[in-house]
């Protein structure tokens, strides 16, 4: 339709773009895309500014659709105990928290889960597996933890100890349910190369002892990047790979991401949710608190960096797991 010679649908544009530039970057520049929509060019020497502008609000406009993606998911996904859990026919259900089970029937009973979660040093439980801790312990499951050192690096390993105690406390793992092992071949040492041998007998046995369903630990890179912590992902593989786990019992390694991702808090969570994982956990901003508050009982290691950590890490929020392969062997618990 045209109305006096002008181009109806192309005034409308002119008119919505001006008004969007104007609200966005003032008058002199609304005019300039008004005049692009009216005459199909810009005046001279202002193209490229033009282009400036238009790269603006598309950012601006990414940046606001990824604020909102964020906002939904948290909002969703928090209210869930465990998301995306392992296929039912290789967790036989125990990961689930829906309402229905596979053959329709009463849903798989969550509190038979018994976790172990196996960390190499006081803080760690806090520092990386609070949310995994947090939603299992909210679910009934019983949750268990060995820590193969007591973080004796500066000769502050009684100290540790109880900060470990008090850290798990908080966290809802009971004392009696805590293992802090003091072996001189396990030092906690960044340096120090932990025997494969020696480290997956005090996993097994721990297993054993306490009838333990389902492992959580590090993987291959360790999260930090820590000796210690790889260490425990190499005897653990060492496990799998011998036929040493026990049958129905699983064991899943916590992601290692690069440091942007680690370091973009909640604001990672879109991309968590878009990679593959076995397990993930998101927790809100109570049981955030918690995990601030088992992070804050680790007095000796409140140096300014760690604060900065439980400010700004995702590891505070955010877990995601993938399961590490297990070579059945049928080793029963007795």
């Amino acid at each position: 339709m045209q109305v006096r010679g002008v181009n109806t649908p192309l005034l409308a544009l002119s008119l919505s773009a001006r008004f969007l530039f104007t609200f966005c970057f003032g008058t002199r520049h609304s005019n300039t895309v008004g005049t692009f929509f009216v005459t199909g060019r810009f005046p001279p020497g202002l193209f490229f500014e033009a282009v400036d502008m238009l790269v603006l609000v598309c950012v601006a406009f990414c940046c606001l659709g990824y604020f909102i993606s964020v906002k939904f998911l948290y909002d969703g996904l928090k209210r869930r105990d465990v998301f995306r859990p392992l296929p039912r026919d290789r967790a036989q259900g125990f990961l689930s928290m829906s309402s229905e089970s596979p053959e329709g029937g009463n849903p798989p009973a969550v509190d038979a889960v018994r976790a172990l979660f196996v960390t190499a040093h006081p803080d760690d439980e806090c520092m990386f597996f609070a949310p995994s801790v947090l939603k299992l312990v909210e679910s009934k499951a019983s949750v268990h933890l060995l820590c193969l050192s007591s973080g004796n690096f500066y000769n502050q390993g009684a100290q540790r100890r109880q900060e470990l105690l008090d850290s798990c406390a908080v966290l809802g793992i009971p004392a009696n349910r805590v293992t802090i092992v003091e072996n001189k071949e396990l030092p906690d040492d960044p340096k120090a190369e932990w025997s494969t041998a020696l480290t997956s007998s005090l996993i097994f046995k721990q297993i054993r002892t306490c009838s333990i369903n389902l492992v959580l630990t590090f993987d291959e890179g360790g999260v930090s990047g820590h000796a210690n912590h790889i260490a425990i992902y190499k005897a653990l593989r060492h496990l799998a790979s011998v036929g040493r786990i026990p049958e129905g019992c699983r064991v899943l390694s916590l992601h290692t991401i690069s440091i942007l991702r680690k370091y973009l808090s909640i604001l990672e969570l879109p991309i968590s949710w878009l990679l593959p994982s076995s397990f993930c956990c998101v927790i809100g901003r109570e049981e955030y608190k918690r995990a601030k508050e088992a992070m804050l009982r680790h007095r000796s290691q409140l140096l300014w960096f760690r604060r900065l950590y439980i400010l700004f890490s995702r590891y505070m929020f955010i877990n995601t797991f993938r399961a590490v392969a297990v070579e059945t062997k049928h080793v029963k618990i007795y």
